[in-house]
């Protein structure tokens, strides 16, 4: 990997045991080139794999663990941080997220996460047990949290989820015109790695777009108001997941997962 090109990274989000490493170990082996490096970072918390043997024969591909600690609750809380790691020289780095923790705040710590790597987000994918979410309807908001901000989702373990749940799920985000592609994964593995791994973005949320520096440029316009932008200063409007009342609890509040878990 030259300096002129930064590690390419992708971020997934899911429940323990939804099937993110098979799908990481699919898309190394059918997306990648022949002896290109790979990193994959698994949380520590995470329970053991039958990918993981897989994706240690693999003598290009590396596995980290990574331990997440997550911020105190607080009035005024620090900005949440991601642990600092050695990419060791890999193009494409595969980030686990912590299953256990919440989504919303590791992905804020995301953005900062890669500039102090050096690194390019290149897609979030979110990978959607069905069994396991169509029992627990509570947990439709933390599932549209995390597909808010994903570029590529996944369903999987859909034996014996019912035809109504699956399709009523799919037409929620239809009619919502979420731009991720869907995928139905089936038992052959990913058909199409290179749709996956292509880094256009295709999520709703605009928190990893690259600002435009637009100073020094004047633009005349004859209308009184301005329609150059989304908010008053023509930048993105902030992320609304991120926004926090007054008390430090955030405005959008979604499920903890770990009240939804099996008990280990």
């Amino acid at each position: 990997m030259s300096a002129s090109q930064p590690p390419l990274v992708y971020f997934i989000l899911g429940t323990p045991d939804s099937g993110r490493r098979e799908i990481v170990r699919d898309l190394i082996d059918n997306g990648l080139e022949v002896g290109e490096a790979a990193l994959v970072l698994v949380a520590e918390g995470e329970p053991a794999d039958t990918a993981d043997a897989k994706l240690a024969a693999r003598s290009a591909t590396q596995v980290q663990r990574w331990k997440y600690v997550p911020p105190a609750p607080s009035a005024t809380p620090a900005p949440p941080e991601l642990p600092d790691v050695k990419l060791a020289g890999a193009r494409s780095v595969f980030f686990l997220a912590d299953s256990h923790a919440d989504p919303i705040t590791q992905l804020e710590a995301l953005k900062p996460w890669l500039a102090r790597h050096g690194a390019q987000l290149a897609r979030i994918l979110c990978v959607v047990d069905c069994q396991f979410a169509e029992k627990q309807s509570p947990l439709r908001a933390w599932y549209a949290a995390c597909i808010h901000f994903s570029d590529v989702v996944f369903l999987t373990k859909r034996e014996g989820v019912a035809n109504k749940w699956l399709s009523d799920f799919l037409r929620h985000y239809q009619d919502e015109y979420v731009p991720a592609h869907f995928i139905q994964l089936k038992k052959t593995g990913v058909a199409n790695p290179a749709l996956v791994l292509d880094p256009s973005p295709r999520r709703v949320s605009q928190y990893f777009d690259e600002a435009e520096d637009f100073s020094g440029l004047v633009i005349e316009t004859d209308d009184e108001e301005d329609e150059g932008g989304d908010g008053e200063d023509g930048l993105p409007e902030p992320e609304p997941y991120f926004e926090r009342q007054r008390s430090g609890r955030r405005v959008k509040e979604l499920p903890d997962i770990r009240d939804y878990l099996p008990a280990k």
